[in-house]
């Protein structure tokens, strides 16, 4: 099954994560050791329970160096899966299988986590009417790899970068000399789509008049969030932002807040408890 994904080049990808590890001399312990003729069943299988991701792309790698592996996938994307349940089965030749566990474990288990611990803080709100944004928070070639995850666990992609949406922040408002300001000169630039930060409600009017379409309100406690809501009334989308913890997501997503955006869910996402073992056939 073909994994395809807008803006990402699973090929490239593939053959420069094993390029990387790879290097010049290759694998150079699994030459050394396993015979070339040699065989390996293995079972990928997580110790925890997770909302799953990644493994189209764990099988790209065993596919890369064995294209008659065989593969067979007990999981979907997002799917919840306990502990002790069975991701992958595969049978292939036994140099290829072990060159290619480390990469394909790797991107399983990190977007594993970020999917499961994103679906954790969409559990959270579940009822309140609020929906879950992701962040730019990502490390540097993954984003593509890393909001799909998001998207897996259960949220709504944010700005994919700096060129989709204007997002003014504290810093644009100083040198601009205020958020009306700032915010007049991205509509004269044309652009469509203006996300504000605010962190004090006297700011929200101003915002909205200049010609705002989002308003990201930021680090502020849960009665002000209420009363920037007000403030801005169904006008433009709402977005609680800054410090949202799995504690205090609900509160914020009770304040009536069209968006609550995690950058945690990238971030800090602990990777999946995943493991791959292999048996010789």
């Amino acid at each position: 099954m073909s994994f395809v994904l807008a803006g990402f080049d699973l090929d490239a990808f593939v053959a420069a994560t094993l390029a990387e590890d790879l290097g010049e001399a290759g694998d150079i312990t699994s030459a050394a050791v396993i015979p070339e003729e040699a065989r390996f069943g293995g079972v990928m299988a997580t110790r925890e329970p997770i909302a799953a991701a990644g493994l189209p792309i764990a099988e790209a790698f065993f596919r890369r160096l064995d294209p008659e592996v065989e593969i067979e996938r007990l999981a979907e994307e997002g799917e919840a899966v306990p502990g002790g349940g069975v991701l992958l089965r595969l049978r292939g030749r036994a140099r290829a299988m072990l060159t290619a566990e480390r990469s394909a474990l790797n991107l399983v288990q990190h977007l594993s986590g970020i999917a499961t611990l994103t679906r954790r803080y969409v559990e959270a709100i579940e009822g309140t009417g609020a929906t879950l944004l992701d962040t730019r928070k990502t490390l540097p070639g993954l984003r593509r790899l890393e909001k799909y995850a998001t998207r897996t666990g259960g949220a709504k992609n944010h700005r994919m970068g700096l060129w989709d949406a204007a997002m003014i922040k504290d810093n644009h408002v100083a040198v601009a000399g205020g958020v009306e300001q700032a915010v007049q000169r991205a509509v004269a630039a044309g652009i469509a789509e203006i996300i504000v930060e605010v962190d004090r409600l006297d700011q929200v009017e101003p915002a909205i008049a200049a010609g705002a379409t989002h308003l990201l309100l930021d680090n502020m406690a849960p009665e002000v969030l209420r009363q920037a809501v007000a403030l801005a009334g169904r006008r433009v989308p709402t977005e609680a932002s800054g410090g949202v913890t799995l504690d205090t997501v609900r509160a914020r997503a009770e304040t009536g807040v069209t968006y609550i955006s995690v950058g945690r869910i990238t971030q800090s996402a602990p990777a999946a408890d995943i493991g791959l073992d292999f048996t010789p056939l």
